[in-house]
């Protein structure tokens, strides 16, 4: 029988070392991390990925993200 584990990342979020499945997408990951994707910005390495690109964009291995919630109100 074959082994279906995914292998685990190490990555770095908002300056927090995680670890994570090994080639999920922005969309995916920020699933795992449960952050609702409606009111974040996020930065991949010190670059800005637009939302249309979240699906698209693998995070590998010693990646740095900055995830920013915006919040409402006044």
């Amino acid at each position: 029988m074959a082994d279906i584990r995914t292998k685990d990342i190490q990555i770095v979020v908002n300056g927090q070392v995680r670890r994570v499945p090994e080639g999920q997408t922005l969309a995916q990951l920020l699933v795992c991390l449960d952050i609702a994707g409606d009111r974040v910005a996020v930065e991949l390495d010190r670059k800005i990925v637009r939302r249309q690109e979240w699906d698209a964009t693998t995070v590998g291995a010693g990646a740095a993200l900055e995830i920013v919630q915006f919040v409402g109100g006044g």
